[in-house]
């Protein structure tokens, strides 16, 4: 049976050329980067070229650019950070973000020092810009705004400059994760005003397991992990080396083929969208699903039936692969928060697909007729 795989907002196939740049540091290159032996210097050097790739790619300097284990570590760091060491006392968020910082505002949130409040949103899934500014004026005490860029079971795009500039107005901290824009939109970091952002090489064609966290220079903040001078002295531990190098390959070949790629994905999700409408009485989509909205995603929303509320596991059973929401916590199906939170519609059953430059029209056509038998 052919797999059909729409899940590339979970994580993508890693590119073969990016697994050839990686095989040498998995192999004969494995010196310690620590050691200062010639072996080690080029594993070093290695790691430095790949920070000065990823920093050009995104309009940075290197020494804003901070390897991680994902973006989980990444938005973890940042939120952790902002409170420890910048002064912040409230954090301001969104009842949509991904649980790497849902989780982590709750956790940090949740004292007497610290206090937390959610931004309003729009009807059609968009965070209410007038409302964070009500919020960050009413607050003395310095803020922290974690905003998403751009949500990943909707697809809705957060205008990241109107938010930076809100912050600075305010003094606020500004952390946006950006898992599901890097490698996948041209990212201006010297034009953008935000303190950190958070991306993960698995979302683009690169590997699982190493991401990067953007810290402006202007912020200074001490290593939420301790140890060793890794990283300059920001996260100890020995660099994931063969990773970093394939995060800034595969971030390489994204942004180089960015256009044409970005243009077919769009077309695909298009064409999904046009053939769920002609084949598939009352369906409908969540978020702004035509306007400011990821080219990669499209959340659909079911009508529910006694065959509907079994969709996932039915097209899994014919070797599709798609998700109910969110993919980063599946098994544990308790349904999906971005959707109570934009949409809490108890009749409908949402879907999330999610497209790569290996899709097909011809893919689409095979869901659809698969999905007119389950509903």
């Amino acid at each position: 049976m052919e797999r059909i795989y729409f899940d590339n907002a979970a994580t993508t196939a890693l590119d073969k050329e990016v697994l050839d740049a990686m095989l040498p540091y998995m192999t004969t290159q494995f010196g310690n980067l620590s050691s200062i032996y010639s072996y080690g210097r080029e594993s070093r050097l290695a790691i430095e070229s790949a920070r000065k790739s990823v920093a050009k790619l995104l309009n940075a300097h290197p020494g804003e650019i901070f390897f991680t284990s994902g973006g989980t570590e990444s938005n973890n760091t940042a939120i952790s950070c902002a409170i420890k060491d910048l002064g912040c006392k409230h954090i301001i968020s969104s009842a949509i973000e991904h649980h790497a910082v849902l989780h982590t505002v709750e956790h940090y949130g949740c004292g007497e020092k610290m206090t937390r409040s959610v931004v309003k949103l729009l009807d059609n899934g968009h965070i209410d810009l007038e409302d964070l500014e009500e919020q960050l004026a009413a607050h003395e005490e310095r803020c922290l705004v974690s905003l998403m860029h751009a949500n990943n079971e909707i697809g809705n795009i957060l205008d990241i400059h109107a938010v930076g500039n809100i912050c600075k107005k305010y003094n606020a901290i500004f952390h946006s994760d950006c898992v599901q824009t890097v490698g996948h939109y041209h990212l201006d970091l010297r034009e953008t005003p935000v303190h950190f952002i958070s991306g993960a090489g698995h979302k683009f064609h690169g590997p699982k397991g190493v991401g990067i966290l953007y810290v402006n220079d202007n912020v200074k903040i001490k290593p939420l992990i301790l140890g060793g001078g890794q990283e300059r002295n920001m996260r100890a531990g020995t660099e994931n080396l063969y990773g970093i190098v394939g995060f800034a390959k595969a971030l390489e070949m994204a942004m180089t083929n960015h256009e044409a790629d970005s243009q077919y994905i769009q077309s695909v999700k298009d064409y999904m969208i046009e053939q769920l409408q002609k084949n598939i009485d009352g369906v409908q989509f969540n978020g702004d699903y035509k306007g400011k909205c990821l080219y990669t995603v499209l959340s659909a929303a079911f009508p529910k039936t006694e065959k509907s509320e079994m969709i996932l596991f039915n097209l899994d059973m014919q070797g599709i692969c798609v998700s109910g929401g969110s993919a980063c916590s599946s098994g544990a199906d308790q349904g999906s928060h971005v959707i109570r939170a934009i949409n809490n519609n108890p009749n409908l059953v949402a879907v999330r697909f999610s497209f790569s430059k290996h899709n097909t029209k011809e893919e689409v056509d095979a869901v659809v007729a698969k999905l007119k038998q389950h509903i």
